[in-house]
């Protein structure tokens, strides 16, 4: 059971050593197509395979990850970033399971940050599974689609992401209609360099429109925050409270409300949000991006604030308490501590 780790790179001399040396026993073949790079990226990635192959760069993530599967001669293709790892992995049972099972995708966890989300990793290649969108690329699942707990994590690479994905939707954007799944990413990106008005007014056109359900919960939760950054307060809640339209509340969703009715003093409501966080529900394997603290640790520390402020200090303490067996050395927990004088 042949494995081939297809990647994509430019510029990443800094983490492609440490991303393949994670992954030494997870592949038989090793391909990289770099896209134009202009430090020593090539030649680090010479040391570990003979299969490097140059593409142009042309805003197109997808060509570029297509055309790294197209030189692929394993049972399985495996991609990954440079800026990945993989954690902890033993890779013997997952030969056994591929061998066994012989699914046509194989979905994984994928950690990022306080992240965790689940992405489709291995794909059979007789299978012909191609990568679609020019930027935040994916594949559309289809026959025997399984899991398995291979821990990939993305960490920093120091390189500068700039305007890049955003430039990209932009043109795509005036060159031809954006599908649901694109019109969030590119809602998205437009929040994250402050264009909020503009950010609003895509993410809207997507939720009316049919897109995926958990896409549109995280459209609501991202058009909130383009609300609240505008100052319209009562839009940003509503956005979040329309996410219920869409499927069962998440934590994330809940711990955005608590947060807003805390920042207009209204302890009690907030307290009801932060509790109800904490009773949702693990939705990573239905494609969330979850946050596992949103149903721990984070609502556990706003109900400090808040029980105190109702005047319930035993309610505060246990909440606390709770907090402290989840994180003891977290900075919040430490000031607790010292508050209440132990």
């Amino acid at each position: 059971m042949l494995i081939s780790l297809c990647m994509i790179v430019r510029d990443e001399e800094e983490v492609l050593s440490r991303c393949l040396d994670s992954a030494k026993g997870l592949y038989d073949e090793l391909v990289i197509v770099d896209t134009g790079s202009r430090d020593g990226t090539k030649e680090i990635a010479g040391k570990y395979t003979d299969k490097v192959f140059s593409l142009p760069w042309t805003d197109d993530f997808s060509r570029a990850r297509n055309e790294a599967f197209s030189h692929g001669a394993g049972d399985y293709l495996l991609w990954l970033d440079a800026d990945d790892v993989v954690e902890g992995a033993k890779f013997a049972p997952l030969r056994d399971f591929l061998g066994e099972e012989k699914p046509d995708m194989v979905f994984c966890p994928y950690l990022s940050g306080n992240l965790r989300y689940e992405r489709e990793r291995f794909v059979r290649r007789e299978a012909n599974f191609r990568f679609a969108g020019r930027v935040h690329e994916a594949i559309a699942p289809r026959g025997k689609v399984l899991r398995f707990p291979l821990e990939v994590r993305h960490l920093p690479s120091g390189k500068p992401r700039g305007r890049r994905n955003l430039d990209i939707y932009l043109k795509w954007a005036g060159e031809e209609p954006l599908s649901p799944r694109d019109l969030f990413y590119y809602g998205r990106e437009l929040s994250y360099h402050g264009l909020y008005t503009e950010a609003a007014a895509v993410l809207e056109k997507m939720l009316r429109g049919d897109g995926w359900y958990v896409n549109k919960i995280a459209a609501c939760e991202v058009l909130s925050r383009c609300y609240e950054e505008m100052g319209e307060g009562e839009k940003a809640m509503q956005a979040l409270f329309a996410s219920f339209l869409f499927g069962e509340p998440r934590a994330f969703v809940l711990c955005a409300i608590g947060r807003l009715f805390l920042s207009q003093k209204r302890y009690r409501e907030a307290a009801f949000w932060y509790e109800a966080a904490r009773t949702c529900r693990d939705h990573t394997a239905e494609g969330d991006f979850e946050e596992p603290q949103c149903r721990t640790l984070t609502p556990l520390l706003q109900l400090v604030v808040c029980y105190w402020r109702l005047g319930e200090r035993e309610r505060a303490l246990f909440c606390h308490k709770r907090a402290e067996e989840l994180a003891p050395d977290h900075p919040s927990v430490a000031f607790n501590r010292r508050f209440f004088g132990e």
